[in-house]
């Protein structure tokens, strides 16, 4: 009875004593057929005495749970493990000595129970493990690959900065019946994610490779370049990843602030047709930022451009000429088109990036998009919409002379002069209550002061007048209520 192990450093044979310890023998040999040891790594290597190894995860792993017993694996965590076999007669007295690793039971200290991981002999005369290990088999073959772990290069917890481990398992003879439930695959498998990240150094790794720094660094941030345009194209801000900028467009800097777009349009445009040329400039002042983008209708043009353009004096300034790297035109019309689409087929989904939900994280939006907008919402405001902004905040809302019932703006008492007692007019009341009252929702009619009106009155139509002449002679206190009244009438009744 015997198990073939392939590790990374060769390959060892090992003999099983199905006779002295069965329990540790099946439980290997099962676990060896399930190919359960695939991929775990050699570790605690201490030289000239032993190494560890049956996790398949391995200490250093957060998730690591030390490995299942064969009945564990088709059982349940019940059975992780089995109570160890420790007969006297097996000792750790050779090199090549392999034995199941052992835990003292949490409840009788004299029982020590077993799992998975096994330990190897590097030494002679290791009798320390006897009466914590139980033996149960011994290498046969494969005495070089076991002084190539011996002579490996660890940290000082025991692992090997350079992998080992085991790649493959074969299980040679089997006396033992399968267990119920026991499914042996057909091929091996591939290691797991979670073994995979706990690879430190590969085993198949070239170390006497050099390596060129700059060829890194460039690799490296070719790299991160790959991820922040992906990032750009899920937020929605590039069309895809692998979009590249338009080769028929310039980008010239360094130019004089006087020089203006029909300049440079006038200058450039011997190399041929132009179909853009725009100086970029300061949002509030409008003064120039001192770079331009010009468009060429064809890609030789800007390549003719380019070569000839290159530090060429305009208005005293020596300019420098690249090709663009930028892709909002490229964007914008990646928008354009996924909303004229959408619109066409009567989808829901955005043209941002296809979700419609991430324009709304947009920090600047184009002004063609803001021109739809009846509040002007943004980011950045101009200084006539502060002024505005600022003017609606401060003031209450206007009603409109049509609903108010009267021809001229309440508004108007804001220019009038202040009085000199105060702001304060006939009957004592202030001004600033007499234009509150003019904007109240109770009265139909503006009640201020016009100067051409009745004194106690504000602009009437006719058929007010004539209600008022059908009381004439009368005392005011028999009259009906006046919605057009003003506020010192109201105080005399």
């Amino acid at each position: 009875m015997s198990v073939l192990l392939e590790t990374s450093l060769g390959d060892i044979v090992i003999d099983l004593l199905v006779d002295y310890a069965p329990k540790e023998c099946e439980n290997f040999l099962k676990l060896s057929k399930i190919k359960y040891y695939n991929f775990s790594p050699v570790h605690s290597v201490q030289q000239d005495f032993s190494f560890q190894t049956g996790d398949p995860l391995g200490p250093t792993a957060p998730s690591s749970d030390g490995g299942s017993s064969i009945w564990g694996v088709l059982g349940g965590a019940a059975k992780k493990t089995f109570t160890a076999t420790l007969h006297p007669k097996l000792k750790h007295a050779e090199r090549g000595t392999v034995s199941m690793a052992t835990t003292p039971h949490p409840t009788n200290p004299e029982v020590r129970l077993a799992g998975s991981q096994f330990i190897v002999t590097l030494g002679d005369h290791t009798d320390y493990l006897d009466g914590r290990a139980s033996v149960f088999a011994k290498v046969v073959e494969g005495f070089d690959v076991l002084e190539k772990i011996n002579a490996a290069i660890t940290d000082k917890e025991g692992h090997p900065l350079v992998d080992i481990r085991i790649k493959h398992t074969v299980v040679l003879d089997d006396p033992y019946p399968d267990p119920s439930g026991l499914r042996a695959p057909s091929a091996s498998p591939p290691p797991s994610k979670a073994q995979l990240a706990t690879v430190r150094i590969a085993d198949d790794a070239d170390l006497t490779e050099e390596v060129d720094e700059e060829a890194a660094e460039k690799k490296r941030r070719e790299a991160e370049a790959r991820a922040q345009a992906l990032t750009l194209e899920m937020m929605g801000d590039l069309p895809f990843a692998e979009v590249k900028p338009p080769e028929n467009i310039l980008f010239v800097c360094k130019l004089n602030p006087v020089t203006t777009d029909a300049d440079l349009e006038l200058i450039f445009s011997r190399f041929g047709t132009i179909l853009s040329c725009e100086v970029i400039r300061d949002k509030k002042t409008g003064d120039s930022l001192q770079y331009a983008f010009i468009e060429y209708e064809d890609k030789s043009a800007a390549e003719a451009a380019y070569a000839k353009m290159q530090s060429v004096l305009i208005d005293d300034r020596r300019i420098h000429v690249d090709f663009s790297q930028s892709v909002s035109k490229l964007s914008e019309v990646w928008r354009s088109g996924e909303n004229a689409k959408r619109q066409r087929t009567g989808g829901h989904g955005g043209g941002w990036g296809g979700v419609e939900g991430l324009e709304k994280w947009r920090k600047y939006r184009h002004e063609d998009r803001r021109a739809d907008r009846n509040d002007k919402y943004g980011l950045v405001y101009g200084d006539e919409e502060m002024r505005g902004r600022h003017a609606r905040q401060g003031d209450r809302p206007e009603r409109d002379d049509k609903d108010a019932g009267g021809e001229g703006s309440s508004r108007a008492d804001d220019d009038r002069p202040r009085r000199q007692d105060g702001g304060r007019g006939r009957g004592g009341m202030p001004d600033s209550r007499r234009r509150s009252r003019s904007r109240s929702p109770r009265g139909g009619g503006s009640y201020r002061r016009d100067g051409g009106g009745d004194r106690g009155h504000g602009r009437r139509d006719d058929g007010q007048r004539r209600r008022d002449d059908r009381y004439d002679g009368k005392d005011r206190r028999d009259r009906p209520r006046d919605r057009g009244s003003s506020y010192n009438d109201y105080r005399r009744r």
